[in-house]
């Protein structure tokens, strides 16, 4: 099916939303004040070895260390095939320069995730400078196509080259010319990028991978993608510069838009992007998704809503469930979730109907280039997943916790801080011998105390036998509140 690819660029963020039939599938955001570092590579500085936990923080000039484990250590993992297994304190010590790799950004409390195997992308090959190995990506399916690429790729390698390669899957209609383009082009800045590192004092950027709308044409172009569209001209130019050197049959579909209304309002992308930030999601046939990303996992639940077709009550289940398969696909890529993934679909009585779910989300998977991995139903009838989690989702990215309620997505009651000051006031009362209390509080608390809770006031007044006062503070928040002694 082809796809359209629309770039909205301000000098602050770019903004990649790819369409299917004028569908949004997929959203990425860049912003330049806080680029995402996956595929960039440092020359590094060991801060902190941790023998027990067998890893070690690693400064490369960001605000946190970031974090390598023993298991992306290359040479750990050469000695995993028949060598001596040797404990992290044997292969690092403090103040080694170490050349590393990010595999994953920097998510919530977390530092950003290292690796000492380097991998460069170019745009039809990976080049692996440490490994001899030659892989192919598991989405070639085919054994005699697999060969065949092998072998192509093997009669291009230049005599003696060091290092190994995997091959992606838009090398599968790639010509001889250019997969040596790529051969070139990645040795090269190989090359560069190790020259530069014997010069680099420690925590230094030596490689950083493509911007976003370059990265567009690197990896989710295809010979799919009807048009690419983008509303910068400055953009525009560097994307055709870059298309004619590295993907020329895409530079006549790159297109840059003048239109006077806004690009993203043109196509409803803004709106969807509003429904990707939602907690309720709404399906065509009245059912509704709730989505719940917490630190740990993203819960998703089915519900049938007010769709009432069908047959039968299991017919409603069933048609709810497939398209609610159908849509949580897209939800996953739009909001690019990661991690844990449980989905509590509608319970389903008939086995065939749970079978026919479970393979309509499957096939809604395939469309994803994240890796991702589906249990199928527990015996609870729910169905556990993972997706790959290398960048922040979508709502980590545009959203902040609710300074009310702290993330929490509830409030206390007033009538609840009502109580909490009169038990605040008795302790305090014990405590101190003040003339009056005077309690600081938002207006609702306030009005509370003036009205309802006006008797329970009272009586804690007569009871400690020294008045109490209140006082409206407009900047409050409702579980916000202060008791002042006079």
């Amino acid at each position: 099916m082809t796809h359209e690819i629309l770039i909205n660029v301000t000098p602050q963020e770019t903004r990649v939303a790819m369409l299917e039939q004028g569908v949004v599938q997929e959203l990425h955001m860049e912003r330049a004040s806080a680029r995402g570092l996956v595929g960039n590579i440092y020359l590094g500085r060991v801060a902190r070895v941790l023998p027990g936990m067998q890893s070690a923080f690693i400064e490369i000039g960001l605000e946190r260390a970031a974090f390598l484990h023993i298991a992306d250590i290359w040479e750990h993992r050469q000695n995993g095939h028949g060598g001596e297994q040797k404990p992290i304190e044997r292969i690092l010590h403090e103040g080694q320069s170490l050349l590393v790799q990010v595999i994953k950004d920097p998510i919530g409390t977390k530092g950003a995730r290292l690796s000492t195997q380097v991998s460069l992308a170019g745009r039809l090959l990976v080049y692996l400078p440490q490994d001899s190995h030659i892989g192919i990506s598991q989405r070639i399916g085919d054994e005699a196509e697999r060969e065949s690429l092998r072998e192509r790729l093997q009669h291009l390698l230049p005599e003696g080259l060091a290092g190994g390669f995997i091959i992606r899957t838009m090398a599968e209609t790639a010509s001889e010319r250019e997969m040596q383009a790529d051969i070139e082009y990645l040795t090269k800045l190989w090359s560069d990028l190790t020259e530069r590192s014997h010069e680099a004092p420690p925590a230094t950027l030596l490689y950083q991978d493509l911007n976003l709308a370059q990265r567009v044409l690197r990896d989710m172009s295809t010979e799919e993608t009807a048009r690419v569209l983008v509303d910068s001209r400055e953009t525009f130019v560097r994307m055709q510069d870059f298309a004619r050197q590295y993907t020329p049959a895409l530079a006549d579909r790159i297109n840059h838009y003048v239109g006077d209304r806004p690009l993203y309002d043109l196509h409803g992308v803004e709106d969807e992007i509003e429904k990707a930030l939602a907690r309720r999601v709404d399906l065509k046939s009245g059912g509704y998704l709730i989505i719940d990303q917490t630190e740990a996992m993203t819960t998703i639940d089915v519900n049938t809503g007010g769709f009432v077709g069908g047959r039968s009550f299991d017919d409603t289940i069933f048609k709810t469930n497939l398209e609610a398969a159908q849509v949580i696909a897209r939800q996953l890529r739009m909001r690019n979730l990661g991690g844990i993934i449980i989905i509590d679909f509608i319970d389903m009585e008939n086995g065939d109907h749970r079978n026919a779910v479970l393979t309509e989300l499957n096939r809604a998977l395939e469309k994803d280039r994240t890796r991702l991995t589906v249990n199928g139903f527990t015996q609870l009838g729910l169905v556990e997943m993972t997706r790959k989690r290398t960048r922040e989702s979508l709502a980590h990215v545009l959203c902040e916790s609710c300074p009310t309620c702290q993330g929490r997505g509830e409030l206390k009651t007033a009538q609840t801080i009502c109580y909490e000051i009169l038990r605040e006031i008795v302790r305090e009362s014990k405590q101190f011998n003040a003339r009056e209390f005077r309690i600081l509080a938002s207006q609702s608390v306030i009005d509370m105390f003036l009205d309802e809770e006006s008797q329970s006031l009272a009586q804690l007044g007569d009871f400690i036998a020294k008045p109490i006062s209140l006082q409206v503070e407009t900047l409050y928040t409702q579980e916000q509140y202060d008791i002042v002694l006079i």
